[in-house]
């Protein structure tokens, strides 16, 4: 919930910049997500005034503006403008400046002429909101030369978005975030106005009548507006509904949002010549009943879903949004408020079912008080009285069956502070309490808690507790250790295999990503992937954040190419990530969950190749004591490159693929530079990892060392060669090492010379040139008979 400062201010004395305001209201357990300052981003903008404009010597749509900004000389701007005149005063972002969406302006030339910056509309400074903008903004003739555009245009106000959870409702208002500001920075908090004055002879209760049907409509009030006059609200309320992100549209909705925003409690009003029956029904839809609501959707509803309905017909969903056939419009004369509580459970199952969540539905799914409802009303006939928009019918109809009363909780001092390990006097308790309106009564070391109707999160001792401590100060509470634990805390062998690889990876100069388990079907086309692939089998998700996040992803190559195109679009020329993560695959059953596997993906670019990545590989492999790996060519898979990639197994089972990615998707992700990537099924690794530390005594007798040049075709892969010379060498090889692949003039087409030195030794007696002669003679025998090796 986005709650504007300067809102704020009309309720509780606040006097610390709105960051420090942020953490402290975060210590005390209003959690911030961010402190959002309007016109940060707008930098070395001032007011200046065109003292002169001439027409450009090169270019007809260009004119040449002396401006005055306050300094000795006047700068020169040149504009493709035309809204302006000589002595206007309008921003000017000078040179080095940054304007809205981080937009830099530098000085330059222009047809030959210097230009030392630009001109601004409220576009380019944020400020236009929805209205359209023709030409640059042009100040009041007594704005002060030189002075910083934030100052000038006062864009300094300050946002403070909060996640409110499910069981705080009262803090989905502006009030409810005053009372808590007002009890962490012990200040005192004013109620707004809520006195008005019935200006109408007649009496609602003459004219409507309301009929509640279902008892998931735990109060309802009505109340008439007459004589209303339709007008855009004045631009206070504006000014306070963009600040909260509510867009305004005129001033009976902008006062049913605003006291929305202010109060907490969601209102509605009808416009009364829609209300044929002059009867409002509180009742369940009929099965298959299709009903048109305010942003112009035909929606299906069925028998669970509540509606607010005049007679037979419905004209609103109750708790969610209201209807087309009753909307306020521009002649509209009377209208009636509608504000009433719901079964927060039944909005919550409806706004799923139909897609349809709102302001208004957030806020009853989360159990509002239901004696906020009187006072929202109250507020709103103030405005209405406050603003003149209409006259207010005497009385109002307030159906409330089940009243929710105040409840109390006792709970011993001496428990909560051995709770909380703290030494809290029970006095100061008491006044920690009372600055939440927990209206707390001392009787011996029993704390007695009236708990007022809107505080339904307290019920037991633990949430007193609670309380206490989040005014005392989390921060102040002392570290202890737990009493009475017997067993000593530590990782579990998967997550120290865990620490290793990010370690390993780490230490091989890779940066660690993460990245969202889901996203859009539109990937498969952009890995090329075909339309009879698995990876197109993918979950769905059932209530998805957007288009871009509708699936549940199959491969990493995506999620790694998007942060390799995000850090290539930013000009890091050297980049190398790793991340691990998860892929889900669809069971075939599709009443179980799907499969989910680990992966480790490892992507680079700039400054690599394939053996950089297949390094960083062998360095992980070693890291885990895996033995027993072999590389196989691939060249089906069409993400990958089909010349430069490998599919990687442990004895029989594959564990993932390496190679350069194909440069059709390296396109379509728009990077400019050659990438490789590697997907690696962690499982298997862990399930062939070796964690047990083997020590070897050092040699005793010398190695004997044997070089070998041979001449094979291309195509014949390294790995072969290698499994050879190990089967051949027996116990008496110690290790081969490749040192030298080599094509060019000296060989033939077709071939390559690939060159290894052999070491050989036995660990308890000195090898003779004979048997080491015997064993590489084999070897060589073996590679011209299996490979056509010939030995150079």
């Amino acid at each position: 919930m986005k709650v504007p400062v300067r809102w704020l201010k009309d309720y509780v004395d606040v006097d610390i910049p709105a960051k420090e305001l942020g953490d402290k209201l975060t210590l005390s357990g209003s959690k911030v997500e961010e402190v959002i300052t309007t016109g940060d981003e707008i930098q070395n903008v001032v007011t200046g005034k065109i003292l002169k404009i001439d027409k450009h010597p090169e270019a007809d749509k260009l004119v040449v503006c002396q401006v005055d900004i306050g300094k000795e000389e006047p700068i020169q701007i040149i504009t493709a403008a035309k809204n302006m005149k000589e002595q206007d005063i309008v921003p000017v972002a000078l040179h080095g400046s940054t304007l809205h969406g981080g937009v830099k302006i530098k000085k330059g030339k222009l047809r030959g002429l210097m230009s030392n910056g630009m001109f601004c509309s409220e576009q380019e400074l944020g400020i236009a909101g929805d209205k359209p903008v023709y030409g640059l903004m042009i100040l009041p003739e007594d704005t002060q030369i030189g002075k910083d555009i934030k100052e000038a245009l006062d864009m300094t106000s300050s946002v403070i978005d909060f996640e409110i959870t499910s069981n705080r409702p009262d803090c989905l208002s502006v009030i409810g975030i005053a009372r808590e500001t007002a009890a962490t920075l012990n200040e005192k908090y004013r109620m707004p106005d809520f006195k008005y004055t019935d200006s109408a002879n007649e009496d609602i209760k003459d004219k409507f009548k309301v009929e509640i049907k279902d008892d998931l409509c735990k109060r309802y009030i009505a109340k008439e507006i007459k004589n209303v006059k339709i007008q855009e609200s004045p631009g206070w309320m504006q000014e306070r509904l963009l600040e909260a992100g509510v867009r305004p549209i005129n001033n009976i909705v902008d006062i049913t949002n605003f006291v929305m925003l202010e109060i907490g409690q969601p209102m509605h009003a009808y416009d009364v010549r829609e209300i044929k029956s002059n009867t409002i029904v509180v009742n369940r839809a009929a099965d298959g009943e299709k009903f048109t609501t305010l942003d112009g959707e035909e929606r299906k509803l069925n028998n669970d879903m509540l509606t607010i309905r005049d007679g037979d017909r419905a004209i609103g969903l109750a708790g969610i949004m209201g209807g087309l056939n009753s909307e306020i419009k521009n002649d509209t004369k009377d209208i009636l408020f509608e504000c009433a509580n719901f079964d927060g459970t039944n909005i919550r199952v409806s706004t799923q079912k139909l897609a349809l969540r709102t302001e208004a539905s957030s806020r009853f799914e989360k159990d509002l008080d239901p004696n906020l409802a009187e006072t929202a009303m109250n507020r709103a006939c103030h405005l209405v009285e406050e603003l003149c928009a209409g006259e207010i019918v005497k009385g109002n109809i307030d159906i409330y069956n089940k009243k929710r009363e105040e409840h109390s909780v006792e709970v011993d001092s001496n428990w909560i502070n051995k709770f909380l390990g703290t030494d809290i006097r029970k006095e100061d308790m008491a006044k920690y309490l009372d600055r939440l309106e927990l209206k707390t009564e001392i009787n011996g070391d029993t704390l007695k808690i009236n708990v007022p109707t809107f505080r339904s999160d307290i019920n037991i001792r633990e949430d007193v507790a609670e309380e206490v401590a989040r005014i005392y100060g989390y921060d102040k509470i002392p570290t202890t250790i737990i009493e009475s634990v017997s067993t000593k805390g530590g990782k579990n062998p998967k997550q120290k295999l865990d620490d290793k690889i990010v370690d390993t990876l780490i230490a091989s100069g890779l940066n660690q990503s993460i990245s969202y388990s889901f996203f859009s079907r539109k990937v498969f086309d952009k890995i090329c992937a075909p339309e009879d692939s698995n990876l197109r089998k993918a979950v769905v998700i059932r209530n998805p954040l957007g288009e871009d996040y509708s699936i549940m992803r199959t491969t990493t190559i995506p999620s790694m190419m998007e942060a390799l195109s995000r850090n290539y679009s930013r000009n890091n020329e050297f980049v190398r990530l790793f991340e691990i993560g998860r892929i889900y695959v669809p069971n075939d059953h599709t009443d179980k969950l799907p499969d989910e596997k680990n992966i480790v993906t490892i992507g680079m670019y700039g400054k690599a190749d394939y053996f950089d990545l297949k390094g960083v590989v062998e360095n992980l492999l070693e890291a885990l004591k895996i033995e027993k790996v072999s590389f196989k060519r691939q060249s089906e898979n069409p993400s990958y490159h089909p010349g430069k990639t490998a599919e990687l197994y442990i004895k029989k089972d594959l564990i993932g693929i390496i190679g350069e990615i194909n440069p059709n998707v390296t396109d379509n992700y728009g990077i400019g530079e050659r990438c490789y990537i590697a997907e690696l099924n962690l499982d298997l690794l862990y399930k062939n990892s070796n964690s047990e530390v083997k020590y070897r005594p050092l040699p005793k007798f010398p190695a004997v060392s044997r070089d070998i040049a041979i001449l094979v075709d291309n195509d014949v892969p390294v790995q072969d060669v290698e499994s050879i010379i190990k089967k051949q060498g027996g116990n008496m090889l110690e290790k081969a090492q490749l040192f030298d692949v080599y094509t060019g003039k000296q060989i033939e087409s077709g071939k390559k010379s690939i060159a290894y030195s052999i070491s050989y030794r036995l660990e308890n007696r000195t090898l003779t040139d004979k048997e080491v002669n015997k064993v590489h003679e084999k070897i060589l025998k073996s590679l011209e008979n299996n490979l056509g090796a010939k030995l150079r």
